[in-house]
């Protein structure tokens, strides 16, 4: 198991990354973001050269900066503007359609 893995395994919900990594959060932001976060984070230790060669230290206090920066992207915009997710980077530039312009053809 790679250091990366080790760290990370026990920790299970938002929260708990956070206070394992003594970051300071608020709970609302947390109600509304922690999927984002999480993929957030994700994305930010995927852009990080070397990781797997890191000793311990190195790597938690990679993982405590991402964490915090992932945070605290949430806590100044909101997922709608970040669009973390595919499906939200997909629904930029979806038009509606009315459901009156639909036909069946029977």
């Amino acid at each position: 198991m790679n250091m990366l893995a080790h760290i990370l395994k026990p920790l299970t919900s938002v929260e708990e990354f956070l206070e394992h990594f003594n970051i300071a959060h608020d709970p609302a932001v947390i109600r509304v973001s922690r999927l984002h976060i999480m993929q957030r984070f994700h994305q930010y230790l995927r852009q990080t050269p070397g990781l797997g060669e890191m000793e311990e230290m190195e790597v938690r206090a990679v993982c405590r900066k991402h964490l915090s920066k992932a945070y605290q992207d949430f806590v100044e915009s909101t997922p709608l503007k970040e669009k973390v997710f595919k499906v939200l980077r997909n629904a930029e530039g979806v038009s509606t359609i009315s459901l009156s312009s639909l036909r069946v053809n029977l």
